[in-house]
C-alpha cells in the first residue's frame, strides 16, 4: 500500500533510495498504537506527521520518506479507528481520544528528543495538529494543508457529502448518535471523500482502503468532532508558529474555509498557497513546494 500511495507523486518527489522505516507500537490507554518511525531517530529535527480521516502512516509514506532523505525523523502514528492500530471496540472511538493522544506522543516524543520538534497535519490532522501544539505547549513549529473550525457552518457544508447535510449533520447526530452511536457507516457516505484528491488514480485508491478513506466510522465519533472546540481559541494562540500550507486547487476544503480559522490567529504565521494541488497535493508545482516546506524546518 505504500508503494500505491508513492507513485501517485511526481517521480522527482520520490525519495529514491527509500529511508529506512520501522513499524513500532506505543501503548496508550488501552490501545496499541501502530506509528511508523522513519528515518534517523538521531536526527535534529524530529516531524510528528499527522493523518486525518481519508488517511493512515502507509497514506503518508510518500512524504515521510523525502522527508526522512533529506535529514529529518518522522513519526506517523494511525490514530484509532485507522491503519493497524488496535483498540478494544473501534465503535467507542471518539474525536477527543484523538486530541489526547496526539497530545501524550507529543509529550513522549519530547521526553526523548532534544532537538527542534515540527507537527505536520494532512486534512483534518491540521485542526489536530494546532489543537495539540497550543494545548501542550511542545512543538517549535506546525505546518498544516487544511484548519477548518468543524463549528463553522460553512466548514462543515464542505467537509459533508453534500452542502444540504453539513447544515443539517450536528443536530441530527445529536439525535442519532445516542442510540446509534456505536453504528460505523462508511466514510464516504458523509463526506466528501470524493474530492480528497483532483488525481482519479489517487482519489479511487484511497475509496478502496480500507485502513483509511474506505473505512467505516461511528456515528458516535462523527458527532464527538462536530461538537469539538479546540482547547485554545485562535485569538488566544500565541505560539509557536504556523504554517498553512493550502492547496491552492482543493476541492474538498477550499482555500476560503481554511482561512476563516486562520485569519482568527493570534500566533505569528503564514500563508503559502500550493499552487495546483489538490486536496491530497501531489501534483507540481504545489507538490513540490510542499515537500520542500517540511525540509526547510531541518535548515532553519
Amino acid at each position: 500500500m505504500h508503494e500505491a500511495y508513492l507513485a501517485r507523486l511526481p517521480e522527482d518527489l520520490r525519495a529514491n533510495p527509500l529511508p529506512h522505516r520501522e513499524s513500532t507500537w506505543w501503548r496508550w490507554r488501552d490501545a496499541d498504537v501502530h506509528l511508523e518511525r522513519v528515518g534517523d531517530p538521531a536526527a535534529p529535527v524530529r516531524v510528528l506527521l499527522l493523518h486525518g480521516a481519508g488517511g493512515h502512516a502507509g497514506a503518508l509514506w510518500p512524504y515521510a520518506a523525502y522527508a526522512a532523505r533529506h535529514g529529518l525523523h518522522v513519526v506517523v502514528p494511525d490514530l484509532p479507528g485507522y491503519g493497524h492500530t488496535r483498540v478494544p471496540r473501534r465503535a467507542a472511538v471518539r474525536y477527543p481520544d484523538w486530541v489526547a493522544l496526539v497530545c501524550d506522543l507529543l509529550r513522549a516524543e519530547r521526553e526523548n528528543h532534544a532537538g527542534r520538534l515540527v507537527v505536520v497535519g494532512a486534512s483534518m490532522g491540521g485542526l489536530l495538529a494546532y489543537d495539540a501544539a497550543t494545548r501542550t505547549g511542545l512543538a517549535d513549529r506546525v505546518l498544516v494543508t487544511c484548519l477548518f473550525d468543524p463549528r463553522d457552518p460553512v466548514a462543515r457544508k464542505h467537509i459533508s457529502r453534500f452542502a444540504w447535510l453539513g447544515s443539517a449533520a450536528r443536530a441530527a447526530l445529536r439525535v442519532l448518535a445516542g442510540p446509534l452511536g456505536y453504528l460505523r457507516v462508511p466514510l464516504r457516505w458523509v463526506t466528501n471523500m470524493g474530492a480528497i484528491s483532483n488525481d482519479p488514480a489517487l482519489t479511487s485508491l484511497v475509496l478502496r482502503d480500507r485502513l483509511g478513506g474506505g473505512n467505516r466510522v461511528p456515528l458516535g465519533f462523527l458527532r464527538s468532532f462536530l461538537d469539538s472546540a479546540p482547547g485554545v481559541e485562535p485569538e488566544h494562540a500565541t505560539g509557536p508558529a504556523f504554517v498553512l500550507a493550502h492547496p491552492g486547487e482543493d476541492r474538498w476544503t477550499p482555500t476560503e474555509v481554511s482561512l476563516r480559522f486562520f485569519d482568527r490567529l493570534a500566533a505569528p504565521k503564514e500563508l503559502v498557497l500550493l499552487e495546483g494541488a489538490g486536496h491530497y497535493p501531489v501534483e507540481a508545482p504545489g507538490a513540490h513546494r510542499l515537500a520542500e516546506l517540511i525540509v526547510a524546518f531541518g535548515r532553519e
